[in-house]
């Protein structure tokens, strides 16, 4: 029996199945080329790309916890230009889909990104990120209030002319009012969640392990948050949402896609494992076999 993994995310964005990796967690994509082929993937969304160049927090800025890790990189960058001129030529031939994050610390920052990248036929999507805990200016600021929300989201549609993600931040009391409030703004879909606000402290030398006190936590622990928040937006909008938060195995891409996530990306266990995406994908087709599901997508939503 053939399996269908493909997903339609709408407005021209096209997926040959629902595996897609976090931005932030699998550089420009060529980092991971000796691991495994770029193209068996569904997508993947490089690094945080900012109008000018990012130096990101000062050392040290990651942290291990139990059952996942703090960051507070800080959107380390060289810039929306570098990535056009040097970045940009070399993945854009490859045959899945490759989509930027977009941060900024204004809203004419958001524009300004998306206004450089619009002609890059190549890119079919952005990803623009309203939920970064790691930065001073901008990014979750924009992300915790609906106005803020949308205020970003219609912005940015007026400047990108293909399909608009936007990723949502999960350290606000109801996810699912600004998930509307950025469908209402042109968001074509969302992805969700990103980190949660964290911090550790180092008891021996008495003081946080991060430099910057706080950070976003990652990985297993915040699964079961992730997937909540998936279910509970997704019964919400009509456009797709894509979840993310702790996906290590097919079992765990498989709770998204039930709670109602149309494609999933994988983070934080590209680096315990570079190899993880691609064995999720041959998980999702193998589970089908087993359960004779002809279509993934026919699991979407299910709970």
């Amino acid at each position: 029996m053939g399996i269908n993994l493909e997903v339609d995310l709408g407005a021209g964005l096209k997926l040959k199945n629902p595996v897609l990796t976090a931005s932030g967690t699998f550089g420009y994509g060529t980092e991971y080329a000796d691991f495994i082929d770029l193209n068996r993937l569904g997508g993947f969304i490089v690094k945080g790309t900012t109008l000018n160049p990012r130096e990101g927090n000062d050392s040290p800025r990651m942290a291990q916890t139990p059952m996942g890790m703090i960051n507070a990189v800080g959107l380390q960058n060289k810039g929306v230009d570098h990535f056009i001129e040097h970045i940009y030529p070399t993945i854009k031939n490859l045959d899945t889909n490759v989509i930027v994050n977009v941060s900024g610390a204004s809203v004419a920052d958001y524009v300004a990104v998306a206004e450089k990248l619009a002609p890059l036929s190549d890119i079919p999507a952005i990803e623009v990120n309203i939920s970064c805990p790691n930065v001073k200016a901008g990014g979750m600021a924009f992300g915790t209030t609906c106005a803020g929300a949308a205020d970003v989201t219609a912005a940015v549609r007026r400047a990108w002319p293909r399909h608009l993600m936007v990723k949502l931040s999960p350290n606000v009391t109801d996810i699912t009012e600004i998930a509307l409030a950025a469908e209402s703004a042109g968001a074509d879909s969302v992805s969700l969640i990103n980190t949660l606000l964290a911090m550790a402290i180092d008891v021996e030398r008495q003081r946080p392990y991060l430099s910057t006190i706080t950070g976003g936590l990652s990985g297993p622990a915040v699964k079961p948050i992730a997937v909540r928040m998936v279910w509970q937006v997704a019964k919400k909008v009509r456009i797709p949402v894509v979840g993310l938060g702790g996906i290590s195995t097919a079992a765990d891409a498989l709770e998204f896609i039930m709670a109602g996530a149309a494609a999933v990306q994988i983070g934080t266990a590209n680096f315990i494992d570079p190899t993880t995406t691609i064995k999720v994908i041959d998980g999702l087709t193998d589970y089908c076999h087993r359960h004779s599901v002809p279509a993934l997508s026919s699991l979407r939503g299910i709970i």
